[in-house]
């Protein structure tokens, strides 16, 4: 008899705990679209939906910022404390003056950058990362010639006191197909 009733014990201590995954899986589940991208809940600031139209615009006017020649104004779109992980340097990059130190340097070819292909995933209202592949024509400084060179990159936005900035930026050359 007490091997029957500690059975039964076992035997609902693991169905409550069951039962418990699959409420809190669900409601994980009822936060994410199809791609598993969470999405912004009803009750939060309805003005404060982000779309990725918006997030996508964040990359022209980093290109923008790129084609002025100034270090300053594209090392104004990063974060204090932002990352940088550039294509052309080996150094990671992790306060202001590194990262306008980079760019004083790249910005000398005159990058123009294009997207290949994004992928963008809002992860709230304050936060989106916009990931893929970029193409940038640089321009050799001793001999004028401009070259294309094919990049991945990764963006992470984050909204700070009501604008996007740049946290974190990895860009690498990418690798011919083998």
């Amino acid at each position: 008899m007490k091997r029957t009733s500690r059975n039964r014990s076992v035997l609902a201590g693991g169905l409550a705990v069951a039962a418990l995954g699959t409420l809190v899986a669900g409601v994980g589940v009822a936060q994410a679209d199809e791609k598993g991208h969470r999405q912004v809940k009803a009750g939060e600031n309805r003005r404060a939906k982000v779309s990725e139209r918006e997030i996508a615009g964040l990359f022209d006017r980093w290109n923008a910022a790129l084609r002025s020649g100034d270090p300053e104004r594209v090392t104004d779109l990063y974060a204090e404390d932002a990352v940088l992980l550039p294509t052309a340097s080996p150094r990671i990059r992790t306060d202001h003056a590194g990262i306008a130190d980079y760019f004083a340097h790249f910005l000398q070819k005159k990058p123009r950058g294009e997207k290949i292909r994004t992928e963008i995933d809002v992860l709230d209202s304050d936060s989106a990362i916009d990931a893929g592949l970029y193409r940038f024509h640089l321009t050799d400084p001793k001999t004028g010639v401009t070259k294309p060179v094919d990049a991945r990159y990764t963006y992470v936005y984050e909204k700070r006191d009501g604008r996007w900035l740049i946290v974190n930026h990895h860009s690498s050359v990418l690798p011919a197909e083998g």
